[in-house]
């Protein structure tokens, strides 16, 4: 991997809301997050840093978490407590309804990521099957391997299971041509590829490997732009070699992890990804204010950076084009 770019945050936007973890960006430079009072926030106006007007779309009751805007201006939601959701933002009510709740009996309870393909499938990522969002480093530390891939089908309210045993699965984005989606792999910290079309289809592989820090959500810049992917956090050495002790020691270790207060790094990072596995640009900030960086996106000129822990987002300076 090349020589890091320097990630610089320009000015720091509070929303009046705790935990921004992802964030997206509309056709108009409009940036949507969720936190974890159960708001959606639409962000306007980050032209003009003094003057962006944040405004409140909708409750999803529960703690959302990845979002996926949709042609039809419909917005999917995956909310740690509630499933996968839907909010249609053309609807006065802005009713949220619930997608899926559940997969073979199982509640979903940790739902983190979605995309919506052209054919109206919908795949969407659970981040652990055995540890609830509020205690995630237990599943870190533990390194369960419980994450799953699902795909709702068009016309469908019952899940189906296409990927299970992923470490801590998150960020989810297909590829330009929708042959493919690459699944965050946070606990493995790499990139994985699920093919959908030719002769691979229905099988999982790495698509980038031993990355240099552990990935997050992932958005995906436009058809001709890259996959930006947010690292919530460097490598941590003594974490690596827990991941090849027993399981016995690893779920002690999680035991203890879940009861100690998590103080993120003041290192800050994103990558922006090719089809092709290629890392385009991997910028990193050190010793930032800003901490743990659970989404990024590009919007009105500005590389927006969300947060697990923040009350509000970063804007940054987008790198130059290579």
């Amino acid at each position: 991997m090349d020589r890091p770019e320097a990630l610089l945050v320009r000015r720091y936007v509070a929303i009046g809301g705790h935990g921004p973890e992802d964030v997206v960006a509309d056709a108009r430079g409009r940036v949507l997050t969720g936190v974890d009072d159960g708001r959606i926030l639409r962000l306007d106006g980050l032209i003009d840093p003094e003057a962006v007007r944040v405004e409140t779309l909708a409750d999803t009751g529960g703690r959302p978490l990845g979002l996926e805007l949709l042609p039809d201006n419909g917005l999917l939601v995956c909310d740690a407590e509630r499933g996968l959701l839907r909010i249609d933002l053309d609807d006065r009510d802005r009713t949220v309804r619930v997608l899926a709740d559940s997969v073979a009996g199982e509640p979903l309870r940790f739902c983190s990521n979605v995309v919506a393909l052209s054919d109206g499938s919908v795949y969407f990522t659970v981040s652990s099957r055995r540890y609830p969002l509020h205690q995630w480093i237990g599943d870190i530390v533990e390194h369960t391997g419980t994450g799953r891939l699902l795909r709702l089908a068009p016309d469908s309210d019952t899940p189906e299971v296409l990927l299970e045993g992923l470490q801590f699965a998150n960020g989810l984005a297909p590829s330009a041509d929708e042959s493919f989606l690459v699944i965050a792999e946070t606990g493995a910290h790499r990139l994985t590829r699920y093919w959908l079309t030719g002769q691979r289809a229905g099988r999982g592989e790495p698509f980038v490997e031993d990355l240099p820090g552990m990935p997050d959500n992932i958005w995906r810049a436009g058809p001709d732009g890259p996959l930006w992917v947010a690292l919530a956090g460097p490598r941590v050495p003594p974490l690596d070699r827990l991941h090849r002790a027993p399981v016995a020691v690893r779920h002690t270790a999680a035991r203890i992890a879940v009861r100690a207060p998590y103080r993120p790094t003041g290192t800050i990072g994103a990558l922006a990804v090719d089809d092709e596995g290629r890392v385009v640009h991997h910028l990193v900030g050190r010793g930032s204010p800003f901490r743990m960086v659970t989404g990024v996106c590009e919007a009105a000129g500005h590389l927006v950076l969300g947060s697990l822990r923040e009350r509000g987002v970063a804007l940054c300076e987008p790198p130059a084009p290579k």
